[in-house]
């Protein structure tokens, strides 16, 4: 089976950026299953019901989340009817929504599960003790199972993918929007990238509009952050995974811009 995973999209110039490609990712690699995170959407911050369809007529079949999710206050009334959609499932036992969900399509069957982590970010329950719960349950249902791990600390992510080294096929992190360069596959079959990377603005600073965020760091001062409009580039990352185990046997790095994108 073949899992293509998008990085964190950024605003409208990342959900477009994300349309535009997705036919020549699905025709060049034969994607059987797509996830991605929606968490920065809408204008950078969290995702509407409307985006939410509209990545999944897109092509996409599933949705992770993170920090962001309840930006948009709007999401309490729909979440709970999206079943292809899941947010961070170490929040509270209170919040709506789901954690984890099977997700099916192509005739593959693959399990995704999303964290959040605890570093750098809100204090919430445990990411550790609650993928074990969630992998456990997963792994009576299907094999392959994919966990986003929604983290700021590298050393926390890099731990969580040894932590489930050979009980998920992929572990790949969000959050940072820097795709980073030690895409492996672990030594009990669990492929793992630190970052995957974002899909929006490459002219911004993490998709936001630069000048911004730069008079933030020069002077403290509260400033109002927007997504760039800048030329986009879209990251992601392929895993074929051996359906008969739920081992991860290639990984794939991808990375295009919107100058170089229709070379491939």
């Amino acid at each position: 089976m073949n899992v293509l995973f998008i990085g964190d999209i950024v605003g409208n110039v990342g959900r477009s950026a994300v349309k535009k490609v997705l036919p020549a990712l699905q025709s060049k690699y034969n994607p059987h299953i797509i996830i991605a995170n929606g968490e920065n959407a809408a204008a950078g911050r969290g995702i509407t019901s409307t985006i939410a369809k509209e990545l999944l007529e897109a092509g996409v079949h599933g949705i992770t989340m993170g920090n962001h999710t309840w930006d948009n206050k709007d999401i309490f009334e729909w979440i709970d009817e999206q079943p292809r959609m899941v947010r961070p499932a170490n929040f509270s036992e209170e919040a709506p929504g789901q954690g984890a969900a099977i997700i099916k399509a192509n005739g593959k069957e693959l399990a995704i599960i999303n964290l959040q982590g605890r570093v750098f970010l809100p204090p919430i329950d445990c990411p550790f003790r609650k993928a074990d719960e969630l992998v456990e349950e997963m792994r009576s249902k299907t094999k392959c199972i994919l966990v986003d791990f929604h983290a700021e600390a590298t050393s926390e992510k890099i731990a969580m993918g040894w932590y489930l080294d050979g009980r998920a096929s992929l572990v790949v992190g969000t959050h940072t929007h820097v795709q980073t360069n030690d895409d492996t596959i672990l030594p009990g079959g669990t492929a793992y990238l630190t970052d995957v990377g974002m899909c929006g603005s490459k002219e911004g600073v993490l998709g936001m509009e630069r000048n911004a965020v730069i008079h933030k760091f020069r002077t403290q001062l509260p400033v109002r952050f927007v997504v760039d409009e800048g030329d986009w580039h879209v990251h992601a990352i392929l895993v074929e995974i051996d359906e008969a185990t739920g081992k991860a046997k290639r990984t794939q790095k991808i990375r295009l811009t919107e100058t170089d994108w229709l070379m491939m």
